[in-house]
């Protein structure tokens, strides 16, 4: 099994934890999320664990990549089921849980086991869409409804969206009351961290807050998004002291739409600046 570029010491050992969820079942446009994970490790040995950015190395951490979840094709529930367990397991051990999606819903299986461990728990989510719908053609369990269960599990105002550039009125209209929502950019984003001082945070970044011509190979691409240096800025603005992220996911890297392999080659960087920033 490839692992992730120098994400090779033992569960026992490390302070984060690697693990892909593989799943796309509820996407509503283009699948292929599910192969995001592996092409993610595949392609990070394009990389290097150096980060100029930050002076820091993947190579003087302890992290540890477990590999991707077996999820059942056909049932949604099973899916999130084996997520929040996992997601559980790494928390209990005392250890920073780290997801690669396949599509958003898997943050909802992630964000129910880190709620029950963090009952403050906040979520900063970057993203193209809101997914704050009700149900998606009758089903409540999809990538378009992931931060409505959200914020029903967490309660209003604990929710922070930014770079959301598409939803349908409905979903607008219920996050002037229920969430802290920036359309179309990442303004406000390290002060939003600030301000959430001493207070856990759930990160979750969909890359389709990126512009298409940064990142066209996800699922459901979204013209008007922000470039690769923005969300460069608000993942590094974790690696703050005000910034307790106690667990976090990178999702919607769909590899086949672009065959260049360059959105997968900005997946790679991300993640690792991530893990650089949130791994003390």
């Amino acid at each position: 099994m490839s692992k992730f570029i120098a994400c090779d010491a033992s569960f026992e050992e490390s302070s984060a934890v690697i693990f892909g969820a593989p799943f796309d079942g509820t996407t509503t446009f283009r699948p292929g999320a599910r192969f995001g994970p592996a092409a993610i490790r595949g392609d990070s040995f394009g990389i290097e664990t150096y980060s100029p950015y930050l002076d820091r190395d993947l190579a003087d951490l302890l992290i540890c990549d477990e590999g991707d979840l077996e999820l059942p094709f056909g049932s949604v529930p099973r899916v999130l089921a084996i997520i929040e367990e996992k997601t559980s397991k790494i928390l209990e051990a005392g250890k920073l849980p780290v997801m690669l999606g396949g599509e958003h819903l898997v943050t909802l299986g992630a964000l129910r086991a880190t709620a029950a461990s963090y009952p403050e728990l906040h979520v900063l989510h970057l993203d193209a869409h809101a997914d704050l719908r009700d149900e998606y053609l009758g089903d409540k369990l999809s990538h378009s409804t992931v931060m409505r269960r959200a914020c029903e599990l967490l309660g209003g105002g604990r929710i922070f969206q930014f770079g959301i550039r598409s939803g349908d009125r409905s979903e607008f209209d219920y996050a002037t009351s229920h969430t802290n929502l920036r359309c179309f950019y990442l303004k406000g984003f390290a002060g939003t961290v600030a301000s959430l001082k001493g207070k856990p945070i759930y990160f979750t970044l969909d890359l389709d807050v990126l512009d298409p011509s940064v990142l066209p190979g996800t699922g459901t691409p979204e013209h008007g998004g922000v470039n690769f240096s923005d969300v460069l800025d608000a993942i590094h603005a974790l690696r703050s002291e005000n910034a307790q992220v106690v667990a976090c996911d990178l999702c919607e890297l769909a590899p086949s739409y672009d065959t260049s392999g360059s959105s997968t080659a900005a997946a790679c960087k991300l993640l690792r600046e991530l893990l650089l920033s949130v791994v003390k």
